[in-house]
């Protein structure tokens, strides 16, 4: 197993990641599959995997709990537990001392190797450095009573989020885990991202390597393209061995389902063997082909005579993002936008078309988006569902 090192501590670069695990049971009564959760635990515990990675909403709060149980049958100190603090869901009010206590218990452990501040995005900030709440301050406190040795955050946010948070706190922020994939490294500017970090010195721990498994199924014809080059090597192991490209990368967290990714993630973070340059000039091709974007390039010509004030190409690459992969971190985002600024703003006017070099129509553009979003629930809404559900399990 690959190992980083990380301070005083050697990190396997692959991490469990557990916010998809196997499930069993019927349709009204899905749960989380125990025993080959313990299986696959075992199994990359046994291959030298030392980092496990959970948070206080996966799995409807249960994955903590699945997770501090298969971890109780190894010694405490060879492996590292991670989990995080959900401030980023929409709540009335925020207790960090009330839901840490909890993660204690339902973990069975009295410190945590590693903990996040979960999602630091544009909404959840102001959560996050909200004096009512002292939330970082709390956590600071827990990690000088040994409760917490090593406190990070991770976020979905955008470059200039991700720089508004470090000023405030980079200084007491050990690591930072971010969305960072060979699509995502253009398409929500993750390499902006990674520099950032890597600039103030940050150590970044990587989720969504293969982007929810869309990097591990790709055409056919890209995968015959991959395997004439590296017949040996899984699909999704070449997402992997892009990571291992980027010196600044101590964590990749791979969120693995079933005993078969877990065998292919481990025999590929066995040794390191990143892309060759050609390689990597390979999957940006393939990267490209899988956007089907929009090719907005950022000049802004079209927002100096929008009577909106629209961001647009901002809300273009958010567009971008929904139309390659619809899920919640797009209602994230959009949610953290004001009513006035969102798509559904636009008045279709056309004066943002009439400046566009790439004769993007951008008020159809905005409709559909708008259309799109309809369909989705937002992230108040889910958080509100979340809350009664984990109301109902109390």
């Amino acid at each position: 197993m690959i190992k980083k090192t990380f301070q005083d501590k050697r990190l396997s670069l692959l991490g469990f990641g557990t916010m998809r695990l196997p499930l069993s049971g019927t349709e009204k009564n899905v749960r989380i599959d125990e025993a080959v959760v313990n299986e696959m635990v075992r199994y990359a515990y046994e291959h030298g995997v030392n980092y496990y990675d959970t948070a206080y909403p996966y799995h409807e709060g249960e994955s903590e709990r699945v997770i501090g149980r298969v971890l109780k049958q190894f010694p405490r100190e060879t492996y590292y537990l991670a989990t995080k603090y959900p401030g980023h869901q929409i709540l009335s009010s925020y207790n960090p001392s009330e839901i840490f206590e909890e993660q204690l218990v339902k973990c069975g452990v009295d410190y945590f190797d590693f903990y996040l501040l979960h999602n630091v995005y544009e909404n959840s900030i102001h959560t996050y450095t909200d004096s009512r709440w002292g939330i970082v301050d709390y956590f600071l406190k827990q990690k000088k009573k040994g409760r917490i040795r090593h406190l990070g955050f991770s976020s979905h946010g955008g470059p200039e989020n991700l720089r508004q948070f470090l000023d405030l706190y980079g200084d007491v922020m050990e690591f930072c885990q971010i969305q960072l994939n060979y699509l995502d490294w253009s398409l929500q500017d993750a390499a902006i991202k990674y520099n950032l970090l890597t600039e103030r010195n940050i150590p970044i721990w990587v989720m969504e390597p293969v982007r929810g498994g869309r990097l591990a199924a790709l055409s056919q014809e890209d995968e015959k393209n991959l395997k004439a080059l590296r017949s040996e090597e899984s699909v999704a192991a070449w997402a992997f061995r892009w990571l291992q490209a980027l010196p600044n990368v101590k964590m990749v967290l791979s969120g693995m389902s079933n005993m078969k990714q877990m065998v292919d993630n481990i025999k590929t973070f066995t040794v390191e063997n990143p892309l060759s340059e050609s390689e990597t000039e390979l999957i940006y091709e393939i990267a490209s082909g899988m956007k089907n974007s929009l090719p907005c390039t950022s000049c802004r010509y079209c927002c100096s005579e929008c009577p909106q004030g629209l961001d647009i190409p901002m809300l273009l690459n958010i567009y971008n993002q929904l139309r390659f992969s619809p899920n919640i971190n797009i209602g994230m985002r959009v949610d953290a936008i004001p009513a006035e600024k969102r798509p559904a703003a636009c008045i279709a006017c056309g004066a943002c078309s009439k400046l566009c070099p790439q004769n993007i129509d951008i008020p159809a553009a905005m409709q559909e988006f708008t259309g799109a979003l309809s369909k989705m629930p937002s992230w108040a809404e889910i958080c509100r569902m979340r809350e009664e559900a984990a109301q109902k399990t109390v």
